[in-house]
């Protein structure tokens, strides 16, 4: 074996390199549901009109969103009541608000 062959030994495929990366990049969508009506207890973030997804930025301590233990700061909201999102936040405040007993959401994490 000559010097080249070990370099060659040496250098990564590159779809060795994308398994990886795509291994690192796993999301979860997590469902959640809200009880009892508004207020829900959660403040969002973000949007289209913005340049940002849609992102949960605080959990008010006692509120329906801290004690249904799914959501979390960070995560990304997807889907409300049914309805995918596409980034829009006064799209996701009408769905909101438009929740009457129940808020139903999935979360991407």
């Amino acid at each position: 074996m000559d010097s080249r062959d070990h370099l060659r030994t040496r250098v990564s495929r590159p779809e060795q390199r994308m398994e990886t990366v795509e291994q690192l990049v796993s999301f979860h969508h997590i469902q959640v549901q809200l009880h009892g009506g508004a207020p829900w207890g959660f403040t969002l973030k973000g949007g289209l009109e913005h340049g940002e997804p849609l992102i949960i930025t605080k959990i008010e301590e006692g509120g329906k969103a801290a004690q249904c233990r799914k959501l979390r700061v960070g995560d990304e909201l997807v889907n409300i009541c049914g309805s995918e999102l596409y980034g829009s936040r006064q799209e996701a405040l009408v769905l909101i608000k438009g929740s009457y007993r129940t808020l139903r959401m999935v979360v991407r994490r």
